[in-house]
């Protein structure tokens, strides 16, 4: 069994420590949190602590906090311990304990209002040591079969291509939900679509997917639209074309 402290009170932090207590081979020891209210809905199932001078013994320590806070957090960590983070854009020698160092990212967007599937969630690992790698190793797969060796290098730019697939996209949907509400047809419609095709790319490239005016070189067409559209949403509308085109 391995033993946790988990460090955080936002959304990661919210499922992962749903996810522990769920596993009965996980031994989730201690919540941590800057604001204690902000775990208060555990403390019937779990120790927590708004004190880092109280934290308990552990395997791992796992702190999910914003990114600007890590290297403050980390530096305050029991002494030759396993700490990591969970941050996909924050590299594993920010963390700035004097022990041993490792990543563990889960790779979703989380909100504490909607359940998550932890066995459908990729984790990213990463460790200083081969030993500790073999920890975080065991540790995600008991709550997810997708385990990933990544190094921080390869995190951070797969943490820029997070924020196309989710971030971008979202705005996207949030641009056309825009455009629908302006000419009184409802968004719904278009979420047959919206599933079809993140569905689609499961089976073929994302270039082979892609469909529309821009990919077919439709000037007309892309013309009535760009006629339909205030300047900020030509300017994107252009941009994404333009950039379609290209390849």
């Amino acid at each position: 069994m391995i033993s946790v402290v988990l460090l955080g009170g936002g959304n990661v932090a919210h499922h992962l420590t749903q996810a522990f207590l769920a596993c009965k081979d996980v031994d989730l020891k201690q919540l941590y949190a800057r604001n204690a209210s902000s775990i208060a809905n555990f403390q019937n199932e779990i120790s927590i602590t708004d004190d880092l001078n109280l934290l308990a013994d552990a395997d791992v320590y796992i702190i999910a906090i914003s990114d600007d806070a890590i290297s403050s957090i980390s530096s305050q960590l029991p002494e030759n311990k396993l700490v990591t983070h969970t941050s996909g854009s924050v590299a594993m020698n920010s963390l700035n304990n004097t022990g041993r160092k490792g990543i563990f990212y889960p790779l979703q967007s989380f909100s504490k209002t909607k359940p998550v599937n932890f066995s459908e969630i990729p984790i990213c690992i990463e460790a200083e040591q081969d030993e500790d790698l073999k920890i975080l190793e065991q540790l995600a797969q008991l709550i997810s079969p997708k385990v990933y060796q990544i190094s921080s290098d390869q995190r951070s730019k797969l943490h820029v291509a997070a924020v196309f697939v989710n971030n971008f996209t979202n705005h996207m949907y949030k641009i056309g939900n825009d455009i629908c509400k302006q000419y009184d047809v409802p968004f719904e419609v278009l979420l047959p679509l919206i599933q079809e095709t993140a569905a689609k790319i499961q089976h073929v490239a994302p270039n082979e997917a892609q469909t529309g005016p821009a990919k077919r070189k439709d000037q007309e067409t892309i013309q009535r639209h760009l006629n339909l559209l205030n300047t900020k949403q030509k300017e994107i509308y252009q941009l994404i074309t333009k950039s379609i085109q290209n390849g």
